[in-house]
């Protein structure tokens, strides 16, 4: 049996870990995040559960695999329109969907339940406990991450790609900031 891996730390992107989300692809429902993971970052764990899941599916000989077979370490660069990254991307940047039909355990630093959605979101550090499958469907083969459990490690810049209402707008000179003061336009 294939065991479960721990990742290491990834900006979070698109995550849907607290409802699930209907896959038009398979049909199912599932949880799921976005890893993004820096260039550079360790990713040799998460190489060796692919390739056991790969070994596991269709045995030791390379030469037995199928090809073309799908991975599911994508390069940033993919993403790329006009010529820019998607907030939080970077070149050399490497990210891996996470899936599951199941909702996954999600905690803190401190390993305590996080209950209010507003504290895992798209920007924010985490890292996943992770298991590797490969898969041979409608013609498609490859190896996948099932997702098993989150951990929140640090807040980040929200990837919302909207501006912070306090960055959009300049101070205004003789409003009112209640309601109470009256009609602030003097009307």
């Amino acid at each position: 049996m294939l065991e479960n891996v721990i990742t290491s730390p990834f900006r979070v992107s698109y995550p849907q870990v607290f409802r699930s989300k209907h896959n038009d692809l398979n049909g199912k429902d599932e949880y799921s995040v976005v890893a993004l993971f820096p260039k550079g970052a360790d990713l040799s764990v998460l190489q060796k559960a692919a390739n056991d899941a790969i070994v596991d599916k269709w045995g030791a000989d390379k030469a037995k695999w199928p090809k073309p077979l799908r991975s599911p370490f994508r390069k940033h660069e993919e993403k790329e329109k006009d010529g820019k990254l998607p907030e939080g991307m970077e070149p050399g940047g490497i990210f891996i969907s996470l899936r599951s039909i199941q909702r996954p355990g999600l905690v803190d630093g401190d390993r305590q339940p996080v209950i209010d959605e507003t504290g895992f979101y798209a920007g924010c550090y985490a890292r996943a406990q992770v298991r590797a499958y490969a898969y041979d469907m409608k013609g498609n083969k490859g190896v996948a991450f099932g997702l098993q459990n989150l951990q929140k490690m640090a807040d980040g810049d929200p990837l919302s790609g909207r501006q912070k209402a306090e960055d959009a707008f300049e101070p205004v000179a003789g409003v009112a900031a209640d309601a109470d003061a009256g009609d602030p336009f003097g009307a």
